[in-house]
């Protein structure tokens, strides 16, 4: 039996995300090279944010291993934080001791026991950098002007927001039924396996109603053991994406996979190893929902995750 509360909790973005790290120096260096920028630090904690509003996006924790710890939430209201106190193992509402302050409620998944963080009343930051929207020319429309050139500086891609996280769930029919039946997450993609005809993945947007929302900003995956496949940041264009590949690639680190373009979501991708061996990810260019767009449902295949780019690798897949 799925638990479930009397009502759904209105989920309206995903804010930020956890992560206990056992060599944080090392980790920390790459998350600035990644494109984040520090705005906390205390003895064990390091709080990143990016460009946008959002008070932080990434909490790195000092510990003795590598664990997830989970994304956060923010609710629509009050209310939404009273009703996720019924929520399995679920914690009073406590203050937040963090960028943007407010108030927070953690519950534990009942499938796979991982850490869910809810939130309301966070103070927003101010926009640190503007980007322009770059006019292009094409062989037979052209749009940027005489003596109008394009360009760029080296450094790291700058983050603007974290878009999403995947998950691999010991038991994805009991995953699909909690997180569809407690939150405001509709499928945009179902994934079924070509053999057994049943679901296997799920790609989850917000219901917003006609709000404009994102693809999607969960997933879910059936899998033998239960780990986070990746969290994904937005960045600004598809060049700024192509700076922090080169700029990442200059400075050593593995690329996990990418560049490519997705056909879910259709997004531009770009995967990363940090030093733990956690993935991250560039992306750009996703696309929108609403609630007038249909669920889509599509057969598992090598040709369904992405449409150009790098052959898929086998540590993507793990």
């Amino acid at each position: 039996m799925v638990p479930s509360v009397l009502q759904k909790v209105n989920l309206n973005r995903i804010a930020h995300v956890y992560y206990t790290l056992k060599n944080l120096e090392k980790s920390h260096q790459f998350l600035l090279d990644f494109g984040f920028s520090v705005t906390k630090r205390t003895k064990d904690e390091i709080y990143y944010r990016g460009y946008g509003t959002e008070p932080f996006l990434y909490c790195a924790r000092k510990g003795n291993e590598d664990v997830f710890g989970g994304t956060a939430w923010v609710v629509d209201s009050l209310e939404d934080l009273e009703l996720a106190t019924s929520l399995p193992g679920a914690t009073p509402i406590h203050d937040v001791d963090a960028p943007g302050g407010g108030k927070r409620v953690t519950f534990y998944d009942p499938i796979d026991n991982f850490p869910f963080h809810l939130v309301y009343g966070q103070t927003a930051v101010e926009v640190t950098q503007m980007f322009p929207e770059l006019s292009f020319n094409f062989p037979t429309s052209k749009h940027r002007p005489v003596h109008k050139t394009q360009r760029f500086e080296k450094g790291p891609a700058p983050i603007h927001k974290l878009g999403h996280f995947g998950l691999c769930v010991t038991n994805y029919k009991k995953a699909y039924q909690f997180y569809t039946k407690n939150f405001n997450f509709k499928p945009s993609e179902l994934v079924y396996d070509p053999v057994t005809k049943e679901d296997i993945t799920t790609f989850m947007h917000l219901d917003r109603g006609q709000e404009w929302v994102d693809h999607h900003c969960f997933f879910i995956f059936q899998g033998p053991k239960f780990h986070v496949h990746h969290s994904s940041f937005e960045v600004f264009d598809f060049d700024i994406q192509m700076l922090g590949h080169t700029w990442l690639t200059e400075k050593k680190y593995e690329n996990c996979w990418g560049v490519g373009r997705h056909v879910m979501g259709s997004q531009i991708f770009d995967y990363w190893f940090d030093p733990s061996r956690f993935i991250v990810e560039h992306y750009v260019d996703g696309d929108l929902v609403n609630e007038d767009s249909p669920i889509n449902r599509t057969k598992a295949g090598p040709g369904n995750l992405h449409v150009w780019g790098p052959e898929v690798p086998a540590t993507f897949m793990e």
